[in-house]
This record gives C-alpha cells, sequence and structure tokens, in this order.
C-alpha cells in the first residue's frame, strides 16, 4: 500500500496526483517528438481538471506554464508557448520602496494636496469659489476629527492657502461651518454606525 507520507510533494494540488505522475513520465520519454505529443496530451487533461477561466484567452498559455512549473522547468518540448523562467517562481520579489511622499498636515490626508491641486486648474468663477469652499469645510472636518477642540477659521484658510502655494484663497465673505455643527454631525454619525454594529451583532447571535 502507498501512503502520502510515502509520495513526492504534489506541485500544484488541483490537478491531482495522476496528473503529476503523467509529467514525471513524460520527463522519461527520450524522443522528443513523443514528449511534445504526451505533454498535449497532458495539458488536455490539465483544462478538464480545471476548466476555470477557459474563456479567457490566456488560459490554455496558463496551462503550459502550469505543466513546466510541475516538471521542475525541465521538460523540453516543443510548447506553443515559451517555458517561463523559473526566476519568475524562485526568485525574490522586488523590493517595494516606501513612498517618500511628505505630508505637510498628516491630519488632511494625502488625497487633500491631490484635490486642490485640481482646484488651481479650475477657471476663475463661482464654481471655483464654490470648490474652495468645499475644500475648506472638508479640512476643517479633518481637522476636528484629529483634534476636537474648537478651530480658527483662519487657520483653515492659512494651510489652504499654503497648501496651495496662495493660489487659493478662500473669499472673505463666505462662512465655515460651526464647530459645534461639525462635532454634532459627526457624534451623530458615530452613534449610527455604533448602532447598526450592534444589531448586526444580534443578528448574528440569533443565527
Amino acid at each position: 500500500m502507498e501512503y502520502n507520507t510515502t509520495r513526492n510533494k504534489l506541485i500544484i494540488p488541483e490537478y491531482g496526483r495522476n496528473v503529476q505522475k503523467m509529467v514525471e513520465f513524460a520527463l522519461t520519454l527520450p524522443d522528443r517528438n513523443e514528449r511534445t505529443r504526451f505533454s498535449h496530451l497532458i495539458v488536455s487533461v490539465m483544462g478538464q481538471i480545471n476548466p476555470q477561466g477557459s474563456s479567457s484567452g490566456d488560459h490554455l498559455h496558463k496551462l503550459w506554464d502550469h505543466l513546466y512549473y510541475i516538471s521542475d522547468f525541465r521538460l523540453d518540448v516543443d510548447s506553443p508557448y515559451s517555458a517561463p523562467e523559473p526566476q519568475i517562481i524562485y526568485g525574490n520579489p522586488a523590493k517595494v520602496e516606501y513612498s517618500t511622499n511628505q505630508i505637510e498636515y498628516r491630519h488632511y490626508g494625502k488625497n487633500i494636496s491631490r484635490i486642490i491641486q485640481k482646484a488651481i486648474e479650475f477657471e476663475e468663477g463661482p464654481e471655483k469659489e464654490e470648490l474652495i469652499r468645499i475644500i475648506a469645510t472638508h479640512m476643517k472636518k479633518s481637522y476636528l476629527t484629529w483634534n476636537r477642540e474648537s478651530v480658527n477659521d483662519q487657520l483653515i484658510v492659512d494651510h489652504l492657502k499654503e497648501l496651495s502655494g496662495g493660489k487659493l484663497i478662500l473669499a472673505d465673505t463666505v462662512t465655515l461651518a460651526s464647530t459645534n455643527d461639525i462635532l454634532t454631525i459627526q457624534k451623530r454619525k458615530s452613534t449610527k454606525s455604533q448602532v447598526k454594529n450592534k444589531d448586526k451583532g444580534r443578528i448574528k447571535r440569533k443565527r
């Protein structure tokens, strides 16, 4: 009797042990043409076992890549696709560098700078003035999320001016939402979220 502990490790388990044995047999065939014909048969079997994505154009290419991988890239046949490089599987992934973007005021978030740059490109007029007001209001909300004390509107105006390089100026006639109103709305949203999460918890416990 053959036990799993005595068998070779399955390279790609979803294809099963029989496919792996077929690949191992293909490696023993001395004639290249015979190996090629047998490899096409193996790929056909693999496609029947794992038909997911068969409608996509690269499905057959993927099966041949898997065939080479199961053979430990030792299979020498005339494939319709070039054999993948072993380095793709066994090589170390490229190092991901940390972002070097410096955020002047972290409490406003990284995206606010992008929004400000887009707003600068707007033509002068009512639409741009409204956009500046919306940005300033958002900045005030973000500031109060970070520091739940009162914030002077002039501070927001100064930060907006600084972040935009002096190109976005909030009109003197514009009044931002009060600190109390913003905090009240934030508190209501937080309360609703907590209630919703509690309701979800009750439903799960009932189930």
